[in-house]
């Protein structure tokens, strides 16, 4: 048995999902051949030497990448089995079985993937999330992380950046997140000593900096304070950084000086709007007031905080996409926020709980087999046309400064409601470390409305 497993977009990091079901199949004695379409070509040789052929779906963009590949598999090698798994298979199962994948698995994968390949299982729609006994994943095969996103520095430097999970799923039930039609609020921690394995092996490989790819790294405080400790012990001098909730860093802020004595960069935090009503339909967590007291706790601290956004929802004004600018501004956060999230636009997706919500219902049209979602229009035009040009003007940026393409956003947006730009901007508090290839949360950008 030979299987093949392809990631087509893991923002920009070596894929963990390859990795980690790599090292299950190999013990269980399956030639494993693991394909990063986002960083290399896959070439036919290897796609008709499998007889499985396993597509990892983290996210939106991975799966509809995929979907080509699907096609291009079944012409080149109709005999292989096909199969899908990470968050998004189960979330768009009709639509993979149409396109001939036969097996469709969850994100808790590893266990069902060696039973596919070894006992070639009988198609199933197998539990979400079955109980994983998690082991060292294995990287071999995978392109070298050199050639995977860098960390920025502000003196011009660059980091390699390794990526692992200390743990998986999420205790909270935002509304927009496509974890919880699959978690639903519920999160397991990955062992310590697995995820130290993984860390050494990774340092070994040239990482100089690790990123937690957990949905929220204080979903377990204890845990992850044991594992950063542990951590910064063995490497004194690589630096990480963690993806934690609003609410969080708030209900622990005994933490924060111990994330940044132990190597924290930044904190990655998914605020999505600063629109009280909006947060509570979101089911947040959170509030304005508690956006503004967690960045003050964040910089007090020493750390730098990289807030994500969903700036364009059907609640979105005008003016109120002005007020989230200028707070940004007011904050002295322009330096932390990645262009391309000041044009997220809100993503309804398969099973998504926004769905429940009936403004959202009274929005969408037809669910959209091409592009996997309810699309949405806004009532006020203005808003859907600023979303896309803010966003081609973000996709354009290249390395631009942050602070120059948030101006031009500001513009943008002042040209559109009618409003002369400030006469007094706040000084910016100078550059942060930020990844090269930024990621989203939760929502994807979309170029047309």
């Amino acid at each position: 048995m030979r299987a093949l497993l392809i990631s087509t977009y893991d923002l920009g990091r070596q894929p963990f999902g390859l990795a980690s079901p790599a090292a299950w199949l190999r013990k269980s004695g399956v030639e494993v051949d693991c394909a990063d379409t986002s960083r290399e070509l896959l070439d036919d040789g290897r796609i008709a030497a499998a007889s499985l052929v396993a597509f990892y779906l983290p996210m939106h963009t991975a799966t509809r990448l995929a979907a080509p590949l699907i096609d291009r598999v079944r012409e080149v090698n109709p005999s292989a089995r096909l199969c899908a798994y990470g968050l998004y298979a189960p979330l768009n199962a009709d639509w993979l079985r149409a396109r001939g994948v036969t097996d469709i698995i969850g994100p808790e994968a590893e266990t069902e993937l060696v039973a596919v390949a070894t006992a070639q299982s009988p198609t199933s729609t197998p539990d979400r999330l079955p109980r994983v006994q998690f082991i060292q994943p294995d990287r071999s095969g995978l392109p070298p992380l050199a050639r995977y996103a860098l960390l920025r520095m502000p003196d011009g430097s660059r980091r390699t950046i390794g990526t692992t999970d200390a743990s998986r799923g999420c205790k909270h039930l935002c509304r927009h997140c496509p974890i919880v039609p699959v978690y639903q609020g519920r999160f397991r921690a990955v062992p310590i000593e697995v995820v130290l394995e993984d860390i050494r092996a990774q340092v070994a490989a040239g990482a100089q900096h690790i990123s937690f790819g957990d949905p929220d790294f204080f979903n377990g405080p204890t845990h992850a304070r044991r594992l950063v400790e542990q951590t910064a012990r063995e490497w004194p001098g690589l630096s990480y950084d963690v993806t934690i909730k609003i609410e969080h860093l708030l209900r622990h802020p005994e933490l924060l000086p111990v994330l940044r004595d132990t190597g924290c960069l930044f904190i990655t935090s998914a605020v999505e709007s600063i629109d009280d009503a909006v947060l509570e339909k979101l089911r947040k967590g959170h509030t304005r007031a508690d956006f503004v007291q967690a960045a003050g706790r964040c910089r007090e601290a020493g750390l730098a905080l990289a807030p994500t956004f969903i700036p364009f929802t059907p609640w979105t004004t005008l003016e109120g996409y002005l007020e989230l600018l200028d707070l940004i501004e007011q904050l002295a956060l322009v330096e932390h926020v990645a262009p391309v999230q000041l044009g997220i636009r809100l993503l309804v997706t398969a099973e998504s709980p926004l769905l429940e919500l009936p403004e959202i219902r009274a929005h969408v049209g037809a669910f959209d087999q091409a592009s996997l979602i309810w699309p949405w229009r806004h009532p006020d035009p203005r808003v859907d046309a600023l979303q896309a040009d803010v966003m081609r003007l973000a996709s354009a940026s290249g390395t631009q400064p942050r602070e120059a393409v948030f101006a031009a956003a500001d513009a943008m947006a002042r040209t559109y409601a009618g409003v002369p730009a400030p006469s007094r901007r706040v000084a910016a508090h100078g550059s942060v470390p930020y990844v090269s290839e930024p990621w989203y949360c939760c929502a994807e950008p979309m170029e047309t409305v």
